[in-house]
């Protein structure tokens, strides 16, 4: 893994506005809206149908794909198993966020079957990660005040971020949205994610100088991700090496 730093974040930013890259959605039909518009001012192309009949071409085309386990009924399952399968087939990177599979037993049970498919990445709170447990060879990362990006004995933390982000429903969705436009124009996943992180953790920090509260923070979050630069991200980045170097 490359040293991820500030420089590094912003050259792969770069690279995704450049590259726009195609990310499909398999994910919580609450934020799906919020999400898509997330990915599309950072620079990449989503697309968010779960119909049994599309999801198929609609991953086989896209560059990454991203799956949350948000408003999760039987067809949306499905969908999601077709979609992996062809991310899988045609060896694309693809992210499983378990949400609340700490609340069900049917839902971790299903979160572990996609874990058991090796996906590039898994993200989740510490309740939700504690729950899977053990994940070898996967990106692991859990989210809280500062996130903290595991794998193969190597950690990364981002302590980019503003509270007003758990107080709008969906910036979860959004980043991991963002990661999986990152891991399109970057094989290396640990690198790719925390400049993801970092980029929407830098955005958040942004929206909520200008923010009154939660309500306005949410389009000013949008707004911050479709003009971040090189300097605001130089200026603001927080990114911490296996807990010991600062970057």
């Amino acid at each position: 893994m490359s040293r991820v730093t500030a420089e590094t974040v912003g050259s792969l930013l770069a690279r995704v506005r450049k590259a726009r890259p195609r990310v499909h959605c398999l994910m919580n039909s609450v934020v799906q809206k919020f999400t898509a518009d997330g990915i599309t001012v950072i620079g990449g192309l989503p697309s968010m149908t779960g119909s049994l009949e599309e999801v198929e071409s609609f991953v086989g085309r896209a560059d990454a794909l991203t799956v949350n386990l948000g408003t999760l009924d039987a067809e949306r399952r499905e969908a999601i198993r077709l979609g992996v399968a062809v991310a899988r087939d045609q060896g694309k990177p693809w992210i499983v966020d378990p949400v609340h599979c700490d609340y069900s037993p049917s839902r971790l049970a299903f979160a572990r079957e996609l874990i058991a498919l090796q996906p590039t990445v898994m993200r989740g709170n510490r309740a939700e990660m504690a729950l899977i447990g053990e994940t070898p060879g996967i990106l692991r990362i859990v989210t809280g005040p500062v996130d903290l990006l595991q794998v193969d004995g190597v950690s990364v933390e981002i302590g980019n971020g503003h509270p007003f982000m758990a107080q709008v429903t969906g910036t979860g969705c959004l980043s991991g949205g963002v990661i999986a436009a990152f891991l399109a124009i970057e094989p290396d996943a640990l690198c790719a994610a925390a400049a993801a992180l970092t980029v929407t953790g830098v955005a958040a920090e942004r929206a909520a100088s200008a923010a009154q509260g939660p309500g306005t923070f949410a389009p000013l979050f949008l707004d911050a991700l479709a003009t971040i630069g090189d300097a605001d991200i130089l200026h603001l980045a927080r990114i911490r090496h296996d807990r010991h170097e600062t970057a």
